[in-house]
């Protein structure tokens, strides 16, 4: 972490359990994933979580990766390796920007000090499960690598339905509001009678 002294009491607690969301084999699966999408001059990362946050922390990688899901209209026009903490988080935010128009839900993005001081490093690999899903699904032929690393998101089946059918529907009750067999009101009073007690 970037000139971060250590936590205590609940900020200890806090960032324990978030640690602890963290899974190393999805780690090795994305790893993976990146080497295959933008090829092997990426490097490899060290094995742990140090290794991956190092690995991306400056959003070259990260662009690079955005940057591989399309033909010629790239997101990213500058892809600029800096040792500046400011323009490292400049290419993540960068990063971020075209994974959310790519169409990665802004709940399953992470922030900028999420991956630069390794605050939350789970939530970067859920962004990048995201981002690999959507690119699995879309199957324009850009993505690169297993298909079986990504669940596919769910596709809209739409159904047209007659207005006839639509009318049908409304004369229908439903088995979870229960049923009208068998109702009638035999043995019921009328109103304002007093209620008959039978002893």
């Amino acid at each position: 972490m970037a000139n971060k002294g250590p936590s205590y009491g609940l900020s200890r607690e806090v960032q324990s359990k978030i640690d602890k969301k963290y899974d190393p084999e999805l780690e090795e699966r994305l790893n993976e994933w990146i080497i295959a999408q933008c090829g092997s001059g990426v490097g490899r990362p060290e094995e742990g979580k140090t290794g991956f946050q190092n690995w991306l922390k400056d959003g070259c990688i990260l662009s690079a990766l955005i940057n591989s899901l399309y033909d010629d209209n790239k997101p990213i026009k500058k892809l600029q390796p800096s040792g500046m903490a400011f323009k490292q988080m400049e290419q993540i935010s960068q990063f971020l920007h075209a994974a959310e128009k790519y169409g990665v839900t802004k709940t399953d993005m992470f922030q900028t000090v999420d991956l630069w001081e390794g605050k939350d490093l789970a939530a970067v690999q859920r962004t990048l499960m995201a981002l690999g899903s959507l690119a699995v699904t879309r199957d324009d032929g850009h993505y690169r690598g297993d298909p079986s690393w990504f669940h596919k998101k769910s596709q809209e089946n739409r159904r047209d339905f007659s207005e006839e059918q639509l009318s049908g529907g409304k004369n229908v009750i439903g088995l979870q509001m229960g049923t009208n067999k068998g109702a009638s009101q035999a043995g019921m009073t009328g109103y304002g009678q007093q209620r008959q007690i039978l002893k």
